[in-house]
């Protein structure tokens, strides 16, 4: 099996998603590949950044650390990483609380599997 179509399926398995083009697959691919590499620079950002802010450093070192921390992957940055629906993968309508989409947070609350949740009523 080649690799592409070993991690599409393995998208599959994890985010359940069936009946997705191509397209959203690549998407929701992208973001897995992105927090992967938020999580791997995360601890040389914060020493990075702590560097930065230390006023106790002298300018040289931290301008230093400023351009170690821009020559870092854009990807590495927390803030590109966007959330999504862990069953459709929309990243619009996203209920964090949940981890759906407001769709499926419909449906789940509509089934009764979300035990607390219920449709208002006045």
């Amino acid at each position: 099996m080649k690799k592409g179509v070993r991690c599409w399926l393995r998208l599959i398995f994890h985010f359940g998603i069936e009946d997705q083009d191509v397209a959203k697959l690549s998407m929701i691919n992208r973001e897995v590949r992105r927090a992967r590499v938020v999580a791997q620079y995360a601890a040389k950002r914060t020493a990075l950044k702590e560097v930065i802010q230390d006023l106790n450093h002298s300018d040289e070192q931290r301008r230093e650390a400023q351009r170690q921390l821009q020559a870092l992957p854009r990807d590495a940055s927390p803030s590109r990483l966007k959330n999504r629906c862990r069953l459709t993968g929309r990243p619009r309508g996203f209920y964090r609380k949940f981890g759906l989409g407001r769709n499926k947070l419909r449906e789940a609350a509509m089934r009764g599997d979300i035990p607390g949740l219920r449709k208002a009523s006045w």
